[in-house]
């Protein structure tokens, strides 16, 4: 292995494909690889390129998996390791296109600019898309405004991507795109909220009518390198993270905005270590163009392969403000340090988690989180359900080659969050950044379940189904049930009764089918459609606007065609 591999790395982009493939391979080899940490998201190159050789090695009888994958797998390893080719064993792994343009660019098959010396690597790269809505609903304009709602909607964004080494010393990475959007009815409401927001960005310009495009930057990047070689990494960017094995996490997700971070990675023996601090903005009302104040998060995630086959973490995670910047003690890079809180005094918001993930019979993987922000056993066993009570759980499952079909995988998962959760003493320290929520986007009190088939028959060529379906609670005016995180959790309308759906209960079902192809190494077309039903079962809450008093149910069936570069699929089938 050439000594590229233990300088530093870049990271595999989020939503990208790859992680569904790595899940794949390192369940159907029946064992967890130590050098890789698929629920600490996002995984650097390095480590997946050195995964998939140590798996496809033909003369590995221990790691001997390779010679009973379909073809399909086969080439999805061969086309991963080429994208990723500066961490080959060789350091030349990415594959030579048939057919360059001008004989200058695509030399490579997954880069546009590709420039490699001894000191010096570099890939650029088109980040592009566009995509097509057509959209029907229950009603033909908006009930309160009495603005007709448009059947058609549509997104474009362009920009580039660049990555590289300097010296196999420093990695670095950087993406800007400018995006312009438009959304179909249900998150275009969802988006007009009091604390306006587009999901998973920041700033935007706001549409000059209701229906009209949102515009804005998406930027990310960072710079990574190893402090002790092979060992202990550190990345300072701006960017996202994930972590979990789920459609979602009850930890953290990348369903809020990018952000400023240091993420300090330690690996030894069967051990992952995690430390992340975040600059997060707290909930603001939009307004004239100002410098937004900061609140700040440290997190610290501890998972280790205690079994061949069994994965268990330690989760701990604080949300601060400080006047006069980050408070040094929630600089400590030491795991269950929470007492600090009580130390810095009240306000700060902190939260324990547990993780688990097992292997079983070189098919199925069982995940599972579970979080907890505060309780009491008296409180907890007595039946008073009382709102201090505040933990989430998640159960989940996946089936790798379902029933023998190959390439054929199926996901369930349910995800259960106690009104208050995620909520804080203040407006400020409660779990969100820039107007949304940190973890997953219905905030708490609800009760979630997924199932999707993912089927994958021929190369380049992906079919996913997904069924999702939520019961949530709602606050209505004044009142405060624990479903909106960013209330204060002082101003509970009770402190007893309280039930896991509190508050007018609203249900919603959503259907989603999806084909992407690849045309070209990392140029994907897309087509599918969505159905969503969305109620409020007490028939006083409104489901087609934030603010009005309309309260039919609403049905929404819209249909999409998109085409993207260098880029996951924009998905609305999330709330």
């Amino acid at each position: 292995m050439s000594g590229i591999a233990a300088a530093q790395t870049t990271f595999l982009r989020l939503g990208s494909d790859g992680y569904h493939n790595i899940d794949r391979w390192e369940t159907l080899n029946g064992r967890l690889c130590d050098s890789l940490a698929n629920g600490d998201k996002p995984e650097s190159r390095r480590n997946v390129v050195r995964f998939i050789e140590r798996i496809s090695h033909p003369g590995d009888t221990a790691l001997g998996l390779y010679r009973h994958m379909s073809d399909v797998d086969r080439y999805n390893m061969q086309q991963m390791v080429s994208e990723s080719g500066e961490w080959a064993g060789d350091e030349n792994g990415a594959i030579d296109s048939k057919h360059p343009i001008l004989n200058t660019f695509y030399k490579k098959q997954f880069n546009m600019i590709y420039v490699k010396t001894n000191n010096f690597f570099v890939v650029v790269n088109p980040v592009a898309g566009a995509q097509a809505v057509m959209q029907n609903n229950d009603i033909s304009a908006d009930p309160v405004t009495g603005t007709a709602i448009p059947n058609t909607t549509r997104s474009n964004f362009q920009g580039a991507e660049v990555r590289g080494w300097i010296g196999k010393k420093i990695g670095f990475y950087t993406m800007l795109t400018d995006n312009q959007e438009r959304f179909p009815y249900f998150v275009n409401n969802w988006a007009r909220r009091p604390y306006e927001a587009v999901p998973g960005a920041d700033y935007f310009k706001r549409p000059l009518t209701q229906f009209g495009t949102y515009d804005y930057l998406q930027v990310n990047g960072y710079v990574n390198a190893d402090i002790v070689k092979n060992h202990v990494n550190a990345t300072f960017g701006f960017g996202k993270h994930f972590i979990g094995d789920g459609f979602t996490s009850l930890f953290l997700t990348d369903n809020s905005s990018n952000v400023p971070f240091l993420r300090i990675q330690t690996r030894i023996w069967k051990l992952n270590y995690e430390c992340l601090y975040m600059e997060l903005t707290p909930q603001y009302i939009k307004g004239a163009d100002r410098i937004l104040p900061h609140k700040y998060s440290t997190i610290r995630y501890l998972n280790a392969n205690v079994f061949r086959w069994l994965n268990l973490g330690l989760f701990e995670s604080q949300v601060f403000a400080r006047t006069g910047g980050y408070e040094i003690a929630y600089l400590n890079p030491m795991i269950l340090t929470t007492a600090m809180s009580r130390y810095n005094g009240a306000g700060d918001k902190s939260m324990l988690g547990l993780s688990a993930k097992a292997l079983v019979a070189r098919h199925f993987q069982f995940y599972g989180q579970f979080l907890l922000n505060e309780f009491r056993i008296k409180e907890l066993t007595g039946g008073n359900k009382w709102y201090g009570n505040k933990w989430g759980v998640q159960m989940g499952g996946k089936y790798f080659n379902a029933f023998g079909i190959k390439n054929l995988d199926l996901q369930g998962e349910v995800d259960a969050v106690r009104p208050y959760t995620y909520s804080a003493q203040d407006t400020i320290a409660n779990y969100t950044n820039y107007n949304q929520p940190m973890a997953d986007p219905l905030g708490s009190g609800f009760i979630k379940a997924i199932g999707q088939a993912r089927y994958e028959p021929v190369k380049n060529l992906v079919l996913t189904a997904r069924i999702t379906y939520y019961m949530r609670g709602n606050d209505t005016g004044n009142a405060n049930y624990g479903n909106n995180t960013f209330k204060p959790y002082p101003t509970a309308t009770t402190q007893y009764g309280v039930k896991m759906i509190n508050g007018p209960e609203s249900r919603c079902k959503m259907v989603s089918l999806n084909a992407s192809y690849q045309l070209r190494p990392n140029l994907f077309a897309d087509l599918g459609g969505v159905y969503r039903n969305y109620e409020n079962v007490a028939g006083i809450y409104p489901h087609s606007s934030t603010t009005g008093t309309w309260t039919g149910p609403l049905t929404t069936t819209y249909f999409y065609f998109g085409v993207r570069i260098n880029a996951s699929r924009r998905a609305y089938d999330l709330f």
